[in-house]
């Protein structure tokens, strides 16, 4: 009787790097420490207790019984402790099974055909391969995949689906109704499969990739969008500034002569007009320099669309976080600018409340929008920027509404759009 220490031993490295391939390539919603914690809790006896099925049922039986000795229990245990949820954590667990389940068969057949069934060239297969394998999930798959998830919530389903279907496929074609070595008239179907699968999994990350192409220059888009608002709302006040400096010279010109022909009371008259016209051109809607260049720019170009941007700001000029708050606010108003400026001028509504809730900082952005446009709350509509509507921008807001610990959401109301931001304002500064 030959001795299997080899198999066993090629057998538990590769359990190890299956977790240690997948813990690259997924997100665990606990800190790295505790998610190593559990895992080794938890998985380290469930590989013990599979090698040692291994020793004493054999490589058919536990074959046959691997899915549900070790893969549905890991598979239930990594859900509960993943960032990611349905369709992404499945597509990314199936794609670390079946890549390593790849591998094994590959290295099985390897050493059933040329290494005359003594295990050393698994082991040492599987010692290479495996390692291998990790490196290029971290140096080259891990960094846009983990931007991937992090980016593109939608459209995992159908990879989910190929990957865990060949999955099965691979253990129905290589366990069931015997080992694949005692049906070798199946062989060269296994193997086009084997073959196949890599290709699939190519032609998968070529789309994903294109996916994270295009988030990429939609947040660059974006980034230029604020950028140009920013600057629209400068020039705006720098404008504005030149065109009180004119005028200012031809008001002192004019004071001067009504002063010195002693029409004392038309030079008073004329200067409390002029006071007014200057306010008029260069509103004081806050005290915070930089929100008010904001909300001045956008109160000019609502006054375009023939309607006003009803403000009801009820903050100080207390220290602010403003690159965000730009942030959040320049692309809420420029959403309910877009939606507005498809609207009939009677239909015209748009709206911004600021105050503060305790320790937060409350921000409701409100305008009329399309009747057909209708979102949940929790849901992020898609972005139609070219064809407007709500979207575009939203997720910037997001991300700066959680970069100063609060959170952001949207909804449709009876024709309305409402946005409410909601961040952490230090007591300090309040």
């Amino acid at each position: 009787m030959k001795s299997t220490v080899l198999r066993d031993l090629s057998v538990l490295w590769s359990l190890i790097h299956i977790l240690i391939l997948f813990i690259l390539l997924y997100r665990s919603k606990y800190p790295k420490r505790k998610t190593l914690i559990l895992t080794v809790f938890f998985m380290g006896p469930l590989v013990f207790a599979n090698v040692m099925g291994l020793i004493f049922l054999g490589n058919e039986k536990m074959g046959q019984m691997f899915v549900l000795t070790c893969t549905i229990p890991s598979l239930v245990f990594f859900y509960l402790i993943s960032k990611d949820q349905k369709w992404r954590f499945l597509f990314t667990f199936c794609l670390a099974d079946t890549v390593a389940y790849w591998v094994i068969i590959v290295t099985n057949l390897l050493d059933y055909y040329w290494g005359e069934e003594q295990f050393v060239l698994m082991l040492i297969s599987r010692l290479v391969l495996f390692p291998l394998i990790e490196w290029a999930a971290y140096h080259i798959l891990r960094k846009p995949y983990l931007e991937l998830q992090e980016s593109v919530s939608k459209g995992w389903e159908i990879f989910a689906a190929m990957a865990a279907l060949y999955y099965l496929l691979l253990i129905v074609m290589v366990n069931f109704p015997t080992i694949i070595t005692k049906r070798e008239e199946y062989m060269p179907a296994l193997l086009l499969v084997l073959v196949l699968m890599p290709l699939t999994y190519a032609t998968i990350f070529a789309s994903l990739y294109r996916q994270l192409l295009l988030y990429r220059k939609q947040q660059s888009e974006r980034i230029w969008q604020e950028q140009k608002t920013q600057l629209e709302a400068q020039l705006d006040n720098q404008q504005n500034l030149h065109k009180l400096q004119h005028d200012l010279k031809a008001h002192t010109i004019t004071l001067s002569g009504l002063l010195v022909s002693g029409k004392i009371d038309e030079a008073q008259s004329y200067m409390w007009d002029m006071v007014y016209n200057m306010d008029a051109a260069l509103q004081q809607f806050c005290a915070n320099p930089y929100l008010n260049s904001v909300f001045n720019h956008f109160s000019q170009r609502f006054k375009k669309l023939d309607m006003e941007l009803e403000m009801e700001l009820k903050i100080g000029d207390e220290e602010l976080p403003y690159m965000e708050l730009c942030q959040i606010l320049s692309n809420g108003l420029e959403n309910a600018w877009d939606a507005s400026s498809e609207l009939p001028p009677e239909k015209r509504e748009a709206s911004i409340q600021m105050r503060y809730n305790k320790d937060y900082l409350v921000i409701r952005m409100k305008n009329r929008c399309k009747n057909n446009l209708h979102i949940e709350e929790g849901n992020l509509p898609k972005s139609t920027k070219g064809g407007s509507e709500h979207g575009f921008g939203l997720r910037t807001i997001q991300e700066a509404a959680r970069k100063l610990d609060g959170e952001m959401s949207c909804y449709t109301k009876r024709g309305t759009f409402i946005l409410d931001v909601m961040i952490y304002a230090e007591p300090e500064h309040l």
